[in-house]
């Protein structure tokens, strides 16, 4: 078992390390924070523009710099924003519990949706019912997400004031956001949830229960759901790993207080190292969240830990 938790290990550092160095090379394409930072100024030489950069330790090797932001990072020190000075490490944690609170929020909305739905389809396989939740989870399937966000505003924020449009103005502006989200993953959660309960209620120890004259209820939620939540707790905790990368677009058109918002205006602003930092955040929750997948199922079936 140490044999893999020491692979699985090395391959989620060495994926972050891969993301990191991409997303740093990749950031200094978009434009030199210089001329943002320069704006406003009046006239500005050349040689004005190069003290900026020595100042903020842009004209050192990007290896170089990409060095020192790991020494840093090792150490949750991300360095100082551009925009300001203030330490990156705090722009993040000020973020990271609103896109977590969203997250954590979309996906039990779509858990209490989507596995009552998908228990019906499946136990109304080939019904009305059945027809209607998959037509349905198709329908969300194929909305985008910044597109549905717009709509969700127009709808409950413009034609019918019930909720505010965008930014934090306490619990009650969570539920667009969370709303948004928990749509787009319940389409996806009610097929998965149909397709296990299919395969469960198939299963002969289920008509063994059933000739023994138990009542559905307790054959669905006892038996068939029990057995069956294995790979659907995994899924779901992948998921939520996916979850916290797909926020990013939906946290901006609602302007949430959260780490996508911070890191598309470090993106419009040029500022590396909160882009840097936020980006090396979000994808150390993902990977951690795989990891513990992994880890769980190298404990639970010996067979994955030769792998």
């Amino acid at each position: 078992m140490s044999g893999f938790l020491i692979k699985r290990l090395l391959q989620a550092i060495f994926v972050v390390l891969v993301v990191t160095l991409f997303v740093s090379y990749a950031v200094r394409l978009s434009g030199d924070p210089a001329l943002m930072l320069s704006q406003g100024a009046g006239s500005v030489t050349e040689q004005d523009l190069e003290n900026i950069r020595k100042g903020l330790g842009l004209d050192r090797p990007f290896l170089v710099q990409y060095a020192d932001f790991l020494r840093g990072a090792v150490v949750g020190d991300f360095g100082l924003s551009f925009m300001g000075g203030t330490p990156v490490a705090r722009l993040i944690g000020d973020a990271l519990p609103a896109t977590l609170a969203l997250a954590f929020v979309s996906l039990l909305l779509s858990v209490l949706v989507s596995v009552p739905l998908g228990i019906q389809a499946a136990v109304k396989k080939g019904k009305g019912v059945d027809q209607f939740i998959r037509i349905i989870s198709l329908v969300g399937l194929s909305f985008p997400n910044f597109w549905l966000a717009i709509m969700l505003v127009l709808l409950l924020s413009i034609t019918f004031p019930l909720l505010p449009p965008s930014g934090w103005d306490g619990a009650i502006s969570l539920v667009m956001p969370a709303l948004t989200m928990a749509i787009i993953l319940s389409a996806t959660n009610v097929r998965l949830v149909r397709t296990a309960m299919l395969e469960t209620l198939s299963a002969q120890y289920i008509m063994v229960a059933r000739s023994k004259g138990l009542k559905d209820r307790v054959v669905l939620y006892k038996h068939a759901l029990r057995n069956c939540a294995i790979p659907l707790i995994t899924y779901i905790g992948l998921q939520f790993g996916n979850l916290i990368g797909g926020l990013v677009v939906v946290e901006k058109v609602f302007n949430w207080p959260g780490l996508g918002t911070l890191a598309f205006d470090a993106i419009a602003g040029r500022d590396y190292p909160v882009l840097q930092g936020t980006v090396t955040v979000l994808s150390v929750i993902i990977v951690a969240v795989n990891l513990l997948v992994d880890i769980a199922y190298g404990l639970v079936d010996p067979r994955i830990r030769s792998k």
